[in-house]
Protein backbone atom coordinates (compact mmCIF):
# COMPACT_ATOMS: atom_id res chain seq x y z
CA UNK A 1 0.00 0.00 0.00
CA UNK A 2 1.52 3.33 -0.96
CA UNK A 3 1.91 6.24 1.47
CA UNK A 4 -0.85 8.39 -0.04
CA UNK A 5 -3.43 5.58 0.12
CA UNK A 6 -2.36 4.62 3.64
CA UNK A 7 -2.69 8.21 4.80
CA UNK A 8 -6.17 8.41 3.29
CA UNK A 9 -7.29 5.27 5.15
CA UNK A 10 -5.63 6.13 8.47
CA UNK A 11 -7.81 7.31 11.36
CA UNK A 12 -7.93 11.07 11.78
CA UNK A 13 -6.44 10.70 15.25
CA UNK A 14 -3.36 9.01 13.76
CA UNK A 15 -2.84 11.80 11.26
CA UNK A 16 -3.13 14.42 13.99
CA UNK A 17 -0.60 12.53 16.08
CA UNK A 18 1.81 12.39 13.14
CA UNK A 19 1.46 16.12 12.47
CA UNK A 20 2.19 16.91 16.13
CA UNK A 21 5.00 14.41 16.59
CA UNK A 22 7.96 15.69 18.61
CA UNK A 23 10.53 17.61 16.58
CA UNK A 24 13.14 14.94 17.32
CA UNK A 25 10.94 12.26 15.78
CA UNK A 26 10.34 14.38 12.70
CA UNK A 27 14.08 15.06 12.38
CA UNK A 28 14.82 11.34 12.60
CA UNK A 29 12.45 10.69 9.69
CA UNK A 30 14.11 13.38 7.54
CA UNK A 31 13.77 13.62 4.59
CA UNK A 32 10.15 12.79 3.80
CA UNK A 33 9.82 14.98 0.68
CA UNK A 34 12.01 16.41 -2.12
CA UNK A 35 14.91 18.65 -1.14
CA UNK A 36 15.64 21.89 -3.00
CA UNK A 37 19.27 22.96 -3.47
CA UNK A 38 19.83 26.59 -4.43
CA UNK A 39 22.97 27.29 -6.45
CA UNK A 40 23.39 31.09 -6.66
CA UNK A 41 25.21 30.95 -10.00
CA UNK A 42 24.30 29.98 -13.56
CA UNK A 43 23.91 26.43 -14.85
CA UNK A 44 27.26 25.14 -16.04
CA UNK A 45 29.25 27.29 -13.62
CA UNK A 46 31.90 25.59 -11.50
CA UNK A 47 29.67 25.72 -8.42
CA UNK A 48 26.80 24.22 -10.40
CA UNK A 49 28.98 21.39 -11.75
CA UNK A 50 30.11 20.42 -8.24
CA UNK A 51 26.60 20.77 -6.81
CA UNK A 52 25.10 18.43 -9.39
CA UNK A 53 27.87 15.87 -8.92
CA UNK A 54 27.09 15.63 -5.21
CA UNK A 55 23.29 16.00 -5.28
CA UNK A 56 22.90 13.09 -7.68
CA UNK A 57 24.39 10.82 -5.02
CA UNK A 58 22.54 12.48 -2.14
CA UNK A 59 19.17 11.85 -3.77
CA UNK A 60 19.86 8.15 -4.11
CA UNK A 61 21.20 7.86 -0.57
CA UNK A 62 18.46 9.88 1.13
CA UNK A 63 15.64 8.28 -0.82
CA UNK A 64 14.16 11.59 -1.97
CA UNK A 65 14.72 13.75 -5.06
CA UNK A 66 17.36 16.46 -4.53
CA UNK A 67 16.62 19.16 -7.09
CA UNK A 68 19.12 21.87 -8.05
CA UNK A 69 17.72 25.33 -8.80
CA UNK A 70 19.95 28.07 -10.21
CA UNK A 71 19.23 31.51 -8.74
CA UNK A 72 22.05 33.60 -10.17
CA UNK A 73 22.75 37.27 -9.73
CA UNK A 74 24.46 39.91 -7.60
CA UNK A 75 27.52 37.85 -6.82
CA UNK A 76 25.50 34.98 -5.41
CA UNK A 77 23.56 37.11 -2.94
CA UNK A 78 20.15 36.64 -4.61
CA UNK A 79 20.19 32.87 -4.17
CA UNK A 80 21.76 33.11 -0.72
CA UNK A 81 19.01 35.47 0.43
CA UNK A 82 16.39 32.99 -0.72
CA UNK A 83 17.91 30.30 1.50
CA UNK A 84 18.37 32.65 4.46
CA UNK A 85 14.64 33.39 4.36
CA UNK A 86 13.56 29.75 3.89
CA UNK A 87 12.07 27.52 6.58
CA UNK A 88 14.90 25.96 8.64
CA UNK A 89 13.74 22.40 8.06
CA UNK A 90 16.44 20.90 5.84
CA UNK A 91 14.40 21.12 2.65
CA UNK A 92 16.09 24.26 1.29
CA UNK A 93 19.88 24.03 1.03
CA UNK A 94 22.52 26.42 -0.30
CA UNK A 95 25.58 25.25 -2.23
CA UNK A 96 27.78 28.32 -2.58
CA UNK A 97 31.40 29.19 -3.32
CA UNK A 98 34.00 31.04 -1.28
CA UNK A 99 32.60 34.29 -2.68
CA UNK A 100 30.09 33.90 0.17
CA UNK A 101 32.87 35.04 2.53
CA UNK A 102 33.90 37.91 0.23
CA UNK A 103 30.47 39.51 -0.18
CA UNK A 104 30.30 41.02 3.33
CA UNK A 105 33.24 43.23 2.32
CA UNK A 106 32.28 44.02 -1.27
CA UNK A 107 28.58 44.83 -0.75
CA UNK A 108 27.65 47.91 1.26
CA UNK A 109 24.45 46.19 2.37
CA UNK A 110 23.40 42.55 2.19
CA UNK A 111 19.84 41.19 2.60
CA UNK A 112 21.11 38.74 5.24
CA UNK A 113 23.80 38.27 7.87
CA UNK A 114 26.46 35.96 6.43
CA UNK A 115 27.30 34.49 9.84
CA UNK A 116 24.04 34.63 11.80
CA UNK A 117 21.61 33.55 9.05
CA UNK A 118 23.42 30.39 7.89
CA UNK A 119 24.69 27.19 9.46
CA UNK A 120 27.60 25.52 7.73
CA UNK A 121 27.13 21.85 6.85
CA UNK A 122 30.49 21.11 5.25
CA UNK A 123 32.78 22.24 2.47
CA UNK A 124 32.48 19.94 -0.54
CA UNK A 125 35.52 20.67 -2.66
CA UNK A 126 38.44 22.95 -3.36
CA UNK A 127 39.30 23.96 -6.91
CA UNK A 128 42.40 25.90 -7.84
CA UNK A 129 42.23 28.99 -9.98
CA UNK A 130 44.79 28.75 -12.79
CA UNK A 131 46.54 31.83 -14.18
CA UNK A 132 46.10 31.56 -17.95
CA UNK A 133 47.39 33.66 -20.84
CA UNK A 134 47.10 33.49 -24.64
CA UNK A 135 49.98 31.81 -26.57
CA UNK A 136 50.18 34.96 -28.70
CA UNK A 137 51.63 36.85 -25.74
CA UNK A 138 54.79 34.69 -25.93
CA UNK A 139 54.95 34.41 -22.15
CA UNK A 140 55.71 30.89 -21.04
CA UNK A 141 56.34 31.21 -17.29
CA UNK A 142 55.25 33.25 -14.30
CA UNK A 143 58.69 34.82 -14.03
CA UNK A 144 58.34 36.12 -17.61
CA UNK A 145 54.95 37.61 -16.78
CA UNK A 146 56.40 39.32 -13.71
CA UNK A 147 59.36 40.66 -15.71
CA UNK A 148 56.99 42.10 -18.31
CA UNK A 149 54.78 43.68 -15.66
CA UNK A 150 57.74 45.25 -13.87
CA UNK A 151 59.42 46.54 -17.01
CA UNK A 152 56.19 48.15 -18.24
CA UNK A 153 54.30 49.23 -15.07
CA UNK A 154 50.56 49.68 -15.51
CA UNK A 155 50.40 48.35 -19.07
CA UNK A 156 49.13 44.83 -18.29
CA UNK A 157 45.52 44.05 -17.51
CA UNK A 158 43.71 41.07 -16.05
CA UNK A 159 40.20 39.69 -16.25
CA UNK A 160 37.80 38.57 -13.53
CA UNK A 161 34.32 37.11 -13.53
CA UNK A 162 33.10 40.15 -11.62
CA UNK A 163 34.24 42.65 -9.02
CA UNK A 164 34.61 40.91 -5.67
CA UNK A 165 34.48 37.42 -7.20
CA UNK A 166 36.95 34.72 -6.18
CA UNK A 167 38.74 35.22 -9.51
CA UNK A 168 39.12 38.92 -8.71
CA UNK A 169 40.32 38.35 -5.13
CA UNK A 170 42.82 35.73 -6.28
CA UNK A 171 44.26 38.16 -8.84
CA UNK A 172 44.40 40.97 -6.28
CA UNK A 173 46.23 38.85 -3.71
CA UNK A 174 48.71 37.88 -6.43
CA UNK A 175 49.14 41.48 -7.59
CA UNK A 176 49.74 42.77 -4.08
CA UNK A 177 52.21 40.04 -3.14
CA UNK A 178 54.04 40.29 -6.48
CA UNK A 179 54.13 44.10 -6.14
CA UNK A 180 53.08 44.72 -9.73
CA UNK A 181 50.77 47.31 -11.26
CA UNK A 182 48.03 45.91 -13.52
CA UNK A 183 44.51 47.00 -14.47
CA UNK A 184 41.42 45.01 -13.45
CA UNK A 185 38.79 44.36 -16.15
CA UNK A 186 35.64 42.69 -14.75
CA UNK A 187 33.28 40.62 -16.90
CA UNK A 188 29.84 39.10 -16.31
CA UNK A 189 31.27 35.61 -15.93
CA UNK A 190 34.06 33.21 -16.80
CA UNK A 191 33.00 32.55 -20.42
CA UNK A 192 33.40 36.24 -21.34
CA UNK A 193 36.68 36.53 -19.43
CA UNK A 194 38.14 33.43 -21.08
CA UNK A 195 37.12 34.61 -24.56
CA UNK A 196 38.85 37.96 -24.07
CA UNK A 197 42.06 36.34 -22.83
CA UNK A 198 42.14 33.90 -25.77
CA UNK A 199 41.67 36.83 -28.15
CA UNK A 200 44.62 38.62 -26.55
CA UNK A 201 42.60 41.71 -25.69
CA UNK A 202 43.09 40.93 -21.99
CA UNK A 203 46.45 39.74 -20.74
CA UNK A 204 45.70 37.16 -18.05
CA UNK A 205 43.00 35.63 -15.88
CA UNK A 206 42.92 33.55 -12.70
CA UNK A 207 40.24 31.16 -13.95
CA UNK A 208 38.64 28.21 -12.19
CA UNK A 209 40.16 25.11 -13.78
CA UNK A 210 36.91 23.60 -15.03
CA UNK A 211 36.02 26.26 -17.65
CA UNK A 212 39.53 26.32 -19.18
CA UNK A 213 40.94 22.79 -18.98
CA UNK A 214 39.73 22.08 -22.52
CA UNK A 215 41.36 25.22 -23.94
CA UNK A 216 44.59 24.42 -22.08
CA UNK A 217 44.71 20.90 -23.52
CA UNK A 218 43.99 22.24 -27.02
CA UNK A 219 46.75 24.86 -26.76
CA UNK A 220 44.46 27.90 -26.82
CA UNK A 221 45.61 28.97 -23.35
CA UNK A 222 48.93 28.66 -21.50
CA UNK A 223 48.76 27.86 -17.77
CA UNK A 224 51.49 29.75 -15.89
CA UNK A 225 50.62 28.87 -12.28
CA UNK A 226 47.77 27.89 -9.98
CA UNK A 227 46.66 30.24 -7.25
CA UNK A 228 45.88 27.53 -4.72
CA UNK A 229 47.98 26.44 -1.71
CA UNK A 230 48.89 23.20 -3.53
CA UNK A 231 49.11 22.02 -7.13
CA UNK A 232 46.07 20.93 -9.08
CA UNK A 233 45.53 17.20 -9.51
CA UNK A 234 44.52 17.83 -13.14
CA UNK A 235 47.53 20.10 -13.86
CA UNK A 236 50.26 18.45 -11.77
CA UNK A 237 53.12 20.01 -13.74
CA UNK A 238 51.90 23.57 -13.23
CA UNK A 239 53.49 25.21 -10.14
CA UNK A 240 51.62 27.21 -7.53
CA UNK A 241 52.19 30.96 -7.58
CA UNK A 242 54.16 30.56 -4.35
CA UNK A 243 56.39 27.89 -5.89
CA UNK A 244 56.91 30.13 -8.92
CA UNK A 245 58.26 32.98 -6.84
CA UNK A 246 55.33 34.86 -5.23
CA UNK A 247 54.99 33.63 -1.62
CA UNK A 248 51.82 34.54 0.24
CA UNK A 249 49.78 34.77 -2.96
CA UNK A 250 47.68 31.65 -2.35
CA UNK A 251 43.88 31.92 -2.56
CA UNK A 252 41.74 28.93 -1.60
CA UNK A 253 38.63 28.64 -3.80
CA UNK A 254 36.08 26.28 -2.24
CA UNK A 255 32.48 25.19 -2.68
CA UNK A 256 30.38 24.22 0.31
CA UNK A 257 26.93 23.45 1.69
CA UNK A 258 24.94 25.65 4.09
CA UNK A 259 21.41 25.74 5.48
CA UNK A 260 19.30 28.34 7.33
CA UNK A 261 20.82 28.92 10.77
CA UNK A 262 17.97 27.47 12.86
CA UNK A 263 17.95 24.13 11.04
CA UNK A 264 17.95 21.32 13.65
CA UNK A 265 21.45 20.10 14.44
CA UNK A 266 20.41 16.48 13.81
CA UNK A 267 19.54 17.39 10.19
CA UNK A 268 22.76 19.38 9.74
CA UNK A 269 24.78 16.42 11.00
CA UNK A 270 22.89 13.99 8.77
CA UNK A 271 23.54 16.11 5.69
CA UNK A 272 27.22 16.39 6.57
CA UNK A 273 27.51 12.62 6.93
CA UNK A 274 25.73 12.05 3.62
CA UNK A 275 28.00 14.50 1.78
CA UNK A 276 31.09 12.80 3.23
CA UNK A 277 29.72 9.42 2.14
CA UNK A 278 29.00 10.69 -1.39
CA UNK A 279 32.50 12.15 -1.73
CA UNK A 280 33.98 8.73 -0.98
CA UNK A 281 32.22 7.09 -3.95
CA UNK A 282 34.11 6.33 -7.13
CA UNK A 283 31.46 8.07 -9.24
CA UNK A 284 31.93 11.41 -7.48
CA UNK A 285 35.71 11.02 -7.42
CA UNK A 286 35.66 10.51 -11.19
CA UNK A 287 33.44 13.53 -11.82
CA UNK A 288 35.59 15.71 -9.57
CA UNK A 289 38.80 14.54 -11.24
CA UNK A 290 37.44 15.57 -14.64
CA UNK A 291 37.24 19.23 -13.51
CA UNK A 292 40.29 19.26 -11.23
CA UNK A 293 38.28 19.35 -8.00
CA UNK A 294 39.49 17.85 -4.72
CA UNK A 295 37.16 16.68 -1.95
CA UNK A 296 37.14 18.87 1.17
CA UNK A 297 35.17 17.90 4.29
CA UNK A 298 34.88 19.50 7.73
CA UNK A 299 32.48 19.08 10.64
CA UNK A 300 29.69 21.67 10.75
CA UNK A 301 31.34 23.38 13.71
CA UNK A 302 34.71 23.62 12.00
CA UNK A 303 33.11 24.86 8.78
CA UNK A 304 31.35 27.67 10.69
CA UNK A 305 34.70 28.67 12.20
CA UNK A 306 36.40 28.44 8.79
CA UNK A 307 33.77 30.77 7.28
CA UNK A 308 34.26 33.35 10.05
CA UNK A 309 38.04 33.29 9.58
CA UNK A 310 37.68 33.74 5.81
CA UNK A 311 35.32 36.69 6.21
CA UNK A 312 37.98 38.43 8.29
CA UNK A 313 40.91 37.61 6.00
CA UNK A 314 38.97 38.59 2.88
CA UNK A 315 37.97 41.88 4.50
CA UNK A 316 41.66 42.67 4.97
CA UNK A 317 42.39 41.73 1.34
CA UNK A 318 39.53 43.86 -0.01
CA UNK A 319 40.77 46.84 1.98
CA UNK A 320 44.39 46.35 0.89
CA UNK A 321 43.30 46.09 -2.75
CA UNK A 322 41.25 49.28 -2.52
CA UNK A 323 38.02 47.60 -3.64
CA UNK A 324 35.07 49.85 -2.88
CA UNK A 325 31.86 48.21 -1.62
CA UNK A 326 29.05 48.18 -4.17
Amino acid sequence: MNFVRAAALAPVSCLIALAHAPAGAQDAAYPTKPIRVIVPFTAGSTTDIIARAITDKLGASLGQPVVVENRAGAGGTIGAAQVAQAAPDGYTILIHSSSHTVNPSTFAKLPFDTVKDFAGVTPISTLPNVLVIAPSKNIKSLSQLLSTARSRPGTLNYASSGTGSATHLNAERFRLQAKIDATHIPFKGSPEAVAEVISGRVDYYFSPVAPVIGQIKEGHLVPLAVGSPRRSSILPDVPTTAEAGVPGSEFNFWIGMMVPSKTPRSIVNKLQAEVAKALATEEVKTRFAAVGADAFVLTPEKFDAYIKDEIESNAQLVKAAGIEPM
